[in-house]
């Protein structure tokens, strides 16, 4: 009886110890993008450098596919070279925890959720330096099938 139970506390132990270096991994793996703070500047930013804006529609607190969407799509290598060659990035957060964002952002968001009618997370919109919508994905999908979506996006702007 011990030698079984002395069995199942080492099995324990390695799995957690295996989740735990997984958890780490992926923590250090993050990557961090230059979102913009406001959608006016963002606006100016795409007229000046002839990108077209991404407009990511998101529940950060409460959306549990926009969280799967930011840690397996956002927070890569891979999106941040797409992103800082071709595109301006704006995030358009509407939390539960309303002190998450200023309550001027907030604003914005809603503006800009009624005007692309936006109703539900997550949602991608590309959007022109005037505000036109040139391109739209709503829902969770598998990360590989956004970059056929962008660079279409991206060739046609």
């Amino acid at each position: 009886m011990k030698k079984i139970l002395l069995g199942f506390t080492i099995c324990f132990f390695s799995i957690a110890n295996s989740l735990a270096q997984e958890h780490i991994a992926e923590a250090s793996e993050m990557v961090n993008l230059n979102w913009e703070s406001s959608f006016k500047r963002a606006l100016k930013k795409s007229k000046k450098e002839k990108k077209p804006i991404l407009i990511y529609f998101t529940g950060s607190d409460w959306c549990g596919p926009c969280k799967v969407l930011d840690k397996k799509l956002f927070h890569t290598e891979k999106f941040k070279k797409l992103a800082e060659k071709d595109l301006i990035l704006y995030e358009a957060d509407d939390p539960r925890n309303k002190d998450l964002v200023s309550s001027e952002k907030l604003e914005v968001t809603y503006d800009l959720k009624r005007k692309y009618k936006i109703r539900s997370f997550p949602t991608l919109v590309f959007v022109d330096h005037k505000g036109k919508m040139i391109g739209y994905k709503k829902g969770l999908i598998l990360t590989e099938y956004y970059y056929p979506f962008f660079q279409s996006v991206i060739e046609n702007y």
